[in-house]
């Protein structure tokens, strides 16, 4: 999501350093995401501080909510580890030679575990909201949709049962946000400078949530969902969090994780092919990647 990393001596040097900076990015980053929805879905309702049904502004605060979010995960971590924070985008990095593959599975585990332990935490903090949500819906809690969907996500009824409409979304959804981080770290091009671009990949977050959020929730990032869809799982919300099977959809679990993947090479692949060679083409001398090996 990333920036150039430096490398430093000392303390933590190398790969242990960078995991840690992983796992708390990405912990920053879904406490503050999926504690904008416990706020949205459960929390203004719960504490009579909204009278109305869920409604545009709830749906403001979350897409507000994780694209804030992005940018403080990003600046947490994106001077040790390149604030990939997401799966999807330590993939495409590697897959275009900026990123060892070596790293790529390490990078993976810290990342679902910030996910796990940031929706531990919310979910220990609005445990009562919840409760009381479920309580008022009358229903079981591995029945209760909406609180399910606090830390993770589903794809819409209009769906109608069909994997590839919200696979598509995923794919679409993480190719625009991989096209556009690469633009947006890209030095040759027209790159943000002093440090403003973790705003701008925020920005870029926010926007997709408000163009393409309610088909599937717009994961974009396999470790936002796995994470919590785990804890909801051994939280008793039983076959929605796991295989992810509700009234009108079946086995969702697998796709936050692989549309996003195959969107993420998508996305990079774009810019690489479409872009990258124009900017060649002029004579401009092609930046280092976010987290390049050193010799």
């Amino acid at each position: 999501m990333a920036e150039r990393t430096v490398r430093r001596r000392g303390y933590r040097e190398g790969l242990g350093g960078e995991l840690a900076a992983e796992f708390l990015g990405t912990f920053v980053l879904i406490l503050l995401g999926i504690g904008s929805v416990a706020v949205a879905v459960a929390g203004l309702p719960g504490s009579g501080r909204q009278t109305g049904n869920f409604g545009a502004a709830n749906w403001l605060i979350i897409s507000w909510g994780w694209g804030l979010a992005v940018v403080f995960g990003v600046y947490v971590a994106g001077g040790i580890s390149g604030a990939h924070i997401n799966p999807a985008v330590t993939l495409g990095f590697a897959a275009r030679r900026d990123f060892p593959w070596r790293k790529v599975l390490p990078y993976w585990l810290a990342q679902v575990a910030g996910a796990f332990v940031a929706a531990a935490l919310i979910y220990a903090s609005y445990r009562w909201a919840i409760d009381a949500a479920i309580k008022k819906e009358g229903v079981p809690r591995d029945k209760s949709l909406p609180t399910f969907s606090i830390f993770a996500t589903y794809p819409a009824e209009y769906f109608g049962g069909s994997w590839w409409g919200p696979l598509l979304d995923q794919i679409v959804g993480t190719g625009i946000l991989l096209l556009l981080i690469c633009a947006l770290i890209d030095k040759r091009n027209t790159a943000p400078m002093s440090n403003l671009h973790p705003f701008l990949i925020g920005l870029v977050v926010v926007a997709i949530g408000l163009s393409f959020g309610t088909n599937a929730g717009y994961a974009i990032n396999p470790a936002r969902d796995l994470g919590p869809r785990l804890l909801t799982y051994f939280e008793g919300w039983g076959s929605i969090a796991l295989p992810g099977s509700f009234e009108w959809f079946s086995g969702y679990w697998w796709i936050p994780i692989v549309g996003p993947l195959i969107g993420g090479l998508a996305g990079v692949a774009v810019y690489d092919l479409l872009i990258s060679p124009l900017i060649r083409a002029r004579g401009v001398t092609r930046e280092e990647g976010p987290a390049t090996e050193e010799p």
